[in-house]
């Protein structure tokens, strides 16, 4: 059984209700994760509440030599932290690997401590009067990662916040914990101090403690926009800051001017990349004229040749969905789909009948956004086509949609590349590019219901959000 970290201590939850852990190519369970109680939480909360004293005023450069360390040992275990990851979530090991790179990134990023935190000064702003800004942790903080980036999304969350003096609970994924913890036995190895860093597993209630507790200062949470608009509402209710990212659809669009050689493989790896198991999947491919015609049987083609199998063999380009029960809600989000009038141009659920949990890459045509496949999330390897005739009609078409994660655009036109990124509501925007992810320096920047709260996550809005700021105004 999987042990929290309470205070530089693994110590087994307070229940002994549990969860399997399944590797997801074969179905089989490969560990179990304790469903702890509100006191567990109680437990972790004190326990960075107490570290939090002395951590607070740790000099920076201590703060910084040892996330230096950290990501030392980070990059030492690179290929262990990525093996993890494909073990217990599925994706390819390349795929894990970039997920790796992109945590590291944010240590890096967190690494630049001495420069972000400093802050700002005016003197003589009045008669003899000086005026300063300090920068201060804002205390125990607290990260619910997804289960989709398990190493990853934490390394989002806890680099920045400590180095910025805080300390924090992190609640990984009941679903994929695996990750989480190898995380954090580098932090301690690292050498930070007991209770800098602390993890609870379990499902809602530890969540909802986790929410409500009067001794958490921060939130910062990734997953489904239902939940994310939840724990927006519920934490801000007891007075804490929120980073609340949620769900997207997010929309392609291919001019009839584009480089069809470049965008074929582009959208295949935006839409089937990480089973589709991520906020910044191109769910949404917009034909605008005639890129309808030079497209599809392209793109078709192409999807029909990637490979789908375990993601820990050479060769595999898709790996399985993490549960049977989601597999099975992508499949019924297909059948939707088609009962509305979509056209099936490849069908991915000839592989359910597979051991463990696969579904292959999946086409629809005809999809308009009054369809549940062109409207809301499905996190799968689903990609659905629409068409229209004019890149007004294709912003109109994204803008319609309720969130506003991230869109693309491909054109040869600068004039339809600039209209695209100025009109488009979304926080993300590529042109000529699959994936608009921002690197570490940058904040991921979700729009409408994709993010709710204020300052973003990494970047220096992930510095402002683990800071509180004082001003000074001093004669003598």
């Amino acid at each position: 059984m999987i042990a929290n970290l309470v205070g530089g201590q693994w110590k087994a939850a307070g229940t002994g209700d549990s969860l399997p852990v399944f590797n997801p190519a074969t179905g089989e369970e490969i560990e179990r994760v304790p469903l702890s109680s509100p006191a567990d939480v109680e437990a972790a909360v004190l326990a960075a509440a107490r570290a939090y004293e002395r951590w607070s005023s740790t000099p920076v450069m201590e703060r910084v030599r040892l996330m230096f360390r950290f990501k030392a040992l980070l990059e030492e275990r690179f290929e262990e932290l990525a093996e993890i990851v494909t073990r217990h979530h599925g994706k390819t090991l390349d795929e894990a690997r970039g997920e790796v790179r992109r945590g590291i990134e944010v240590v890096d990023f967190a690494c630049g401590a001495p420069t972000l935190l400093q802050g700002r000064t005016l003197r003589n702003v009045s008669g003899d009067v000086d005026q300063d800004l300090y920068r201060y942790p804002v205390g125990v903080c607290a990260g619910i990662p997804p289960f989709n980036f398990p190493v990853m999304i934490p390394l989002w969350m806890f680099p920045i916040a400590v180095v910025c003096g805080n300390t924090f609970v992190l609640k990984p994924s009941e679903r994929t914990p695996l990750g989480a913890i190898r995380l954090a036995e580098l932090f301690q190895e690292a050498g930070f101090p007991d209770g800098v860093l602390n993890l609870v597993h379990g499902a809602k209630p530890v969540v909802d403690a986790l929410l409500e507790h009067p001794g958490v200062s921060a939130i910062s949470f990734v997953g489904s926009e239902p939940v994310a608009r939840y724990v927006y509402r519920v934490a801000a209710e007891h007075g804490k800051r929120v980073q609340a990212l949620g769900g997207a659809k997010n929309h392609v669009v291919v001019m009839p001017d584009a480089d069809f050689d470049l965008v074929t493989p582009a959208i295949l790896n935006s839409a089937f990349g990480n089973a589709g198991e991520r906020c910044l999947a191109g769910s949404v491919a917009v034909m605008v004229g005639a890129a309808s015609e030079a497209m599809l049987e392209p793109l078709v083609e192409r999807a029909s040749r990637l490979v789908v199998g375990p993601g820990d063999q050479p060769e595999v380009d898709i790996g399985p969905l993490v549960r049977a029960d989601h597999r099975d809600r992508v499949a019924e989000f297909v059948a939707r789909g088609e009962a509305e009038g979509a056209r099936v141009l490849l069908d991915g659920r000839g592989l359910m009948s597979r051991p463990g949990y696969f579904l292959g890459p999946t086409i629809l045509d005809q999809v308009t956004d009054r369809m549940a496949v062109g409207r809301e999330e499905i996190f799968g390897p689903v990609l659905s086509v629409s068409h229209v005739a004019t890149l007004e009609e294709a912003i109109a078409q994204a803008n319609r949609s309720a969130l506003g994660n991230m869109s693309v655009i491909f054109t040869r036109s600068g004039r339809a590349g600039r209209e695209f990124r100025e009109r488009v509501q979304a926080g993300m925007v590529g042109v000529n590019v699959p994936i608009a992810q921002p690197f570490a320096f940058f904040p991921f920047s979700g729009w409408k219901s994709s993010f709710y709260g204020d300052l973003h996550v990494h970047g220096t809005d992930g510095i402002d959000f683990y800071t509180r700021k004082k001003v000074v105004v001093t004669r003598w």
